[in-house]
């Protein structure tokens, strides 16, 4: 079992290195394509990010079995919601990659006759449910801690007021300053949280553009893959930094 752990952990390790070379190579063949004399470098990033997006697909068989490892542990999750996002997460991305599977199988020459943008279509949903699913455990995450520091909030205006004998009228902020501050707080002191919140925005221009949800270009593309995959290797080399499931 360990073994397979540390396989599954050399994929997606290998697999995050390939992504942000491929988000490099489409973010810097947008920023000089429209320059003359860059012609030939942009054709050598395009191919570069086409070689790495062929060569993510040798690490398909791991992280496809690591989704659905993944979705098995967190069904066994004690709160409702958690459990419900996680695996719900888990099992949508593990769908993708059986569709990615399948259009490698087409690009190989092995099955001709698959139609492409069906299943291209297919991939990209599941990969958007995959992120809404990860960003409603986010938010659920972070308004449980919006209501504990809500309380605490409370319970110090309450401690004071019966000190004092008074309330602590006007010491209160705006409420949406007040919602920002403590989001802020909260992001501040949860690392791991904050790290995981990033890269699940970071992935969505992709699948929204592909989608056709909101049009955005290939730089913005890029520059979050690019950000999205950093984050994912920091959190692999450093697991504590990692949001538990």
């Amino acid at each position: 079992m360990e073994g397979f752990v540390d396989f599954t952990n050399r994929s997606q390790g290998r697999d995050q290195l390939f992504r942000a070379t491929q988000y490099t190579c489409m973010l810097l063949s947008y920023l000089i394509e429209n320059k003359a004399d860059k012609k030939k470098l942009v054709m050598k990033l395009k191919q570069l990010e086409s070689s790495m997006s062929s060569g993510r697909k040798m690490f398909r068989l791991g992280n496809m079995v690591h989704a659905l490892v993944a979705a098995r542990r967190t069904a066994e999750l004690p709160e409702v919601v958690p459990r419900l996002c996680l695996t719900g997460s888990h099992l949508s991305r593990a769908l993708y990659f059986v569709c990615d599977a399948v259009l490698w199988l087409r690009s190989v020459g092995l099955q001709p006759h698959i139609d492409r943008p069906k299943w291209h279509g297919w991939a990209t949903k599941c990969y958007y449910c995959s992120l809404l699913m990860n960003l409603a455990r986010d938010w659920y995450e972070i308004s449980w801690r919006l209501e504990q520091a809500a309380l605490e909030e409370k319970t110090k205006e309450k401690f004071f007021s019966q000190k004092h004998g008074e309330e602590l009228n006007g010491v209160r902020s705006d409420g949406l300053r007040s919602l920002l501050r403590q989001l802020f707080q909260i992001l501040k002191r949860n690392p791991p949280l904050l790290l995981d919140l990033m890269k699940n925005l970071c992935d969505l221009p992709g699948p929204l553009d592909t989608l056709g949800i909101y049009k955005t270009s290939p730089g913005v593309i890029g520059f979050c893959g690019l950000l999205s995959s950093l984050v994912g290797i920091l959190t692999l080399a450093s697991p504590h930094l990692k949001l538990k499931q």
